[in-house]
């Protein structure tokens, strides 16, 4: 697996990858990281269409659930 590209933003860090027909969109905040497995064939151009995939709308959305994933995160290690 390669990294291929960033995508900017100020919220939180979005790295490209790609590895066997697949673009993996990684974003990472702090201790967590979601990750989108993205075929290749999805995309028109390649790579060139992912900074349109991940819009405001969607980082907003990235972002709510990393709040969401905090808040499990926290709670479960307050019941240990």
């Amino acid at each position: 697996m390669r990294i291929i590209a960033d995508i900017p933003n100020p919220h939180c860090k979005i790295s490209v990858f790609y590895m066997n027909g697949k673009y993996l969109v990684k974003a990472e905040k702090a201790n967590l990281e979601q990750t989108f497995k993205i075929p290749e064939t999805e995309l028109l151009t390649g790579a060139d269409d992912l900074p349109a995939l991940f819009d405001q709308a969607m980082i907003i959305r990235i972002m709510e659930r990393f709040r969401e994933m905090d808040r499990d995160l926290r709670a479960a290690l307050a019941s240990l």
